[in-house]
């Protein structure tokens, strides 16, 4: 009588964390060449912004969250809101190899969650190809109001 040799074992993968930065330390904490990376890895719309930009674009967002897997940036979004009338979600990515599982929900729902956008009477967010993601979410198409756009 034989016995099978043993499997291999599967290699270990870290755990995704996410982190919902504070204000006052976010600048402090955040790797911004990371954050560049991402956003040029795997997006379309923020490819080429530089690390002052970026660390300009975090201090005046009210809520940002980021998703680690070990040492490695692989999702992030924020929002910035008046904590009132109105809340915006920005610049939502999530690697292309991190999709499909959830990822990008949680920070969503992380966002929408933070105190400063669930005090808004209204979220919104632009998407050029993420529609039926955010659908799913429980946003909606508004066609009674228009996208207006000044380049600066």
């Amino acid at each position: 009588m034989s016995t099978a040799p043993p499997r291999p074992e599967a290699p270990s993968v870290a755990p995704i964390r996410l982190v919902r930065h504070g204000r006052l330390r976010l600048r402090l904490r955040w790797r911004l060449a990371a954050l560049g990376a991402l956003l040029d890895g795997h997006s379309f719309w923020a490819t080429g912004r530089r690390p002052s930009q970026l660390g300009r674009m975090l201090s005046g967002s009210e809520v940002v969250v980021s998703a680690w897997q070990g040492g490695t940036l692989v999702g992030f979004g924020r929002a910035t809101s008046d904590g009132v009338f109105r809340a915006v979600l920005w610049d939502v990515v999530v690697a292309e190899n991190h999709q499909g599982r959830g990822l990008g929900r949680g920070i969503v729902e992380a966002l929408l969650a933070s105190r400063e956008v669930a005090a808004a009477e209204r979220v919104y967010l632009m998407t050029t190809t993420g529609e039926g993601f955010y659908e799913k979410l429980g946003f909606s198409r508004v066609d009674s109001q228009r996208l207006m756009l000044k380049d600066q």
